[in-house]
């Protein structure tokens, strides 16, 4: 739906008259006020789970649903919502919002919140209290300092943490919040608001601030001395390496054009994959989790100028910390100084916004108008692209295998094959995120121009959030990917989306299911079903370890499906996944889902997990 961000603030009730027997507040109360907000800075949907102490929260949103404006998805599990939100967020490039009442539900939260904390996902976090006079009594579910104190809970996995004591202080603390979520680094701001508090009517002296044009991005700030040395660095570099992190989408066009004038060569990190085409020429790999060996001996051979940018190096992310890419030939781009504080041994350190940094370089490496836009590599063609990649992935023969069970290799080149350009990926922890990383590549991302050409490299159309693939790296919760599917779906209806999901994850959060289905969302799920804890199985057996708590019972994912009134499909050969009319399935207005029997001996790329476990043998 589209939300009318200019009109929303400015709604009278009386304009908008209940239905349902629904009676309107005679004034706006504080829940009103935080719905109001929402919808300026063009907030469409609220994921949560309703209770009692964040009843009047779901009594503003009803209302705004009425009139256009932000409205409530429900939630089956209140971490399946902040996983909701988390999708929400990546794929619009606005905050993602989740709720929940007291006590268990807002603990309920908190693991969605931790990993949208360590992914740098912007996000508002609301939960209830009892009424405030209750505070120390013994109330149900209390989570105030006097209770199960959540706001402890909550503290180092938020950017901003506050208890809403007082009316008058919701106007500041919702502001507070809501910046401190969007500066860099982004992350989770949490208000927790008793439910007196949410209902109480606001004074009418009271000033609320303009929300949309306070916490419009300010002007872009570039180190511009820094800028200049990292264009003397190139202009007598050899053959460059740019490493692409997942803080990169907005800069990905421009990144492809200095590729090119560097006469350079690229990798990216296993989340910044989703902005980029995997089968560009000047691409070498994945470098880290799940990644290709050719990203690796590009670092090993010892590149005198490497450029990482959008990446806070975490252990995914840096192969392990590694000394072939943490060492003194690095220039580091960033906006965050968390993130640059990570790489103290980089030649450089460049401060900025990712996009203006490299809108610079251009300008600096290529003054000429005509620099870079008449000398654009072409793409390889199709069948030269998927020859390169399926040479630079590991048991290039399993991709074309035809023995069933089904392959993991074979299923991830199929899906690559036969989903459509504008599919988005989402990949859960575990085996599931390593097969994508490696072997995942969409046979078109480029946009098409009329006549059926293709747009030149660098010319993409692109938006900060425009991620084909979507993992999630330091903090990796299983089932987080089921939950995030349903919130890019709600995000962007033109977009099918498809859930890489394992039997383990599903088991823990294959509710949310219920939810794509409810709202009529094309999400495919697909099952990696081979009855274990794939990534603790193979890395007890390559660590010699004992074979223990791996096991899973044997489970059809598709009958589970159909007793939700979701069509399902048992796939147990290459010949039944090869007979799918996904056009159709991702198509359909609702989910479908897939339970994929996979070989489950083939052994994921793990190695880099073992490695930094200590367990690698």
């Amino acid at each position: 739906m589209e939300s009318n961000t200019a009109l929303a603030p400015f709604y009278t009730e009386a304009s908008h008259p209940a239905s349902d027997g629904a009676r309107e507040p005679a004034a706006r109360d504080a829940a009103d006020l935080l719905v109001d907000a929402l919808a300026a800075l063009g907030v469409e949907y609220v994921f949560g789970v309703p209770g009692g102490a964040i009843e009047p929260l779901y009594n503003a949103l009803a209302r705004s649903a009425r009139r256009g404006g932000p409205q409530a998805v429900v939630a089956r599990n209140e971490q399946g919502a902040a996983y909701m939100a988390d999708g929400y967020a990546r794929e619009t490039g606005r905050i993602g919002v989740c709720i929940a009442t007291s006590g268990p539900g807002a603990t309920n939260l908190i693991t969605g919140v931790a990993c949208a904390y360590d992914n740098n996902v912007p996000m508002l976090v609301i939960t209830g209290q009892p009424p405030i006079k209750n505070f120390g009594k013994g109330a149900l579910q209390e989570s105030s300092c006097t209770g199960i104190n959540t706001m402890a809970m909550f503290r180092p996995c938020t950017r901003y943490n506050s208890l809403v004591s007082h009316v008058e202080q919701l106007p500041t603390k919702l502001f507070n919040a809501l910046m401190q979520a969007q500066r860099a680094p982004s992350g989770p701001s949490h208000l927790s608001i008793p439910v007196d508090i949410l209902r109480e009517p606001l004074p009418d002296d009271m000033e609320t601030p303009d929300f949309a044009g306070l916490l419009r991005r300010a002007p872009a700030m570039v180190d511009l001395p820094a800028v200049r040395q990292l264009a003397r660095l190139l202009f007598s570099a050899r053959q460059p390496v740019w490493l692409i992190g997942d803080g990169c989408g907005d800069a990905a066009n421009e990144l492809m054009q200095l590729v090119q004038l560097t006469d350079g060569s690229f990798i990216t990190t296993p989340d910044g994959k989703g902005f980029i085409n995997p089968r560009h020429p000047r691409y070498r790999g994945v470098f880290g989790f799940g990644g290709h060996a050719s990203a690796a001996e590009l670092l090993s051979s010892e590149p005198d100028l490497v450029i990482a940018l959008g990446t806070g190096f975490g252990e995914f992310n840096s192969g392990g910390w590694s000394a072939a890419l943490l060492n003194s030939r690095l220039v580091h781009v960033d906006d965050s100084d968390e993130n640059l504080m990570r790489s103290q041994m980089a030649r450089l350190h460049v401060r900025g916004h990712i996009k203006s940094v490299c809108e610079q370089l251009m300008t600096l490496l290529a003054p000429s108008q005509n620099g870079p836009e008449g000398q654009l590599l072409p793409f390889m063609h199709p069948q030269t692209a998927r020859q390169a990649y399926e040479a630079m992935v590991d048991s290039p023969q399993a991709i074309h295998s035809d023995s069933a069970p089904v392959k993991p290799q074979r299923l991830l080149a199929t899906l690559s094959e036969r989903c459509p350009p504008q599919t988005r990926f989402v990949a859960d922890a575990g085996n599931s995120a390593a097969w994508a990383v490696h072997y995942l590549a969409p046979h078109d991302q480029r946009a098409r121009m009329p006549g059926g050409a293709y747009l030149p490299a660098g010319k993409e159309r692109r938006t900060r959030s425009s991620s084909w693939l979507r993992v999630t790296m330091d903090f990796a919760p299983m089932g987080w990917a089921i939950g995030s599917a349903v919130g890019i779906a709600m995000a962007n209806r033109r977009c099918p989306v498809v859930c890489l999901t394992g039997d383990g994850s599903y088991l823990m959060n294959g509710q949310e299911i219920t939810v794509a289905a409810e709202l009529g969302l094309p999400v495919l799920y697909v099952v990696l079903n081979d009855g274990a804890l794939g990534m603790v199985k193979h890395g007890q057996r390559l660590a010699g370890a004992e074979p223990i708590g791996f096991q899973l019972p044997k489970v059809d994912f598709a009958m589970m499906a159909a007793a939700m009134g979701i069509p399902g499909h048992v796939i147990r050969s290459p010949k039944d996944l090869d007979a799918l009319d996904f056009d159709a399935l991702l198509s359909r207005q609702g989910p479908t889902l897939l339970d994929i029997r996979i070989d489950g001996e083939e052994v994921p790329p793990m190695n880099l997990r073992m490695k930094t476990l200590g367990t690698a043998r």
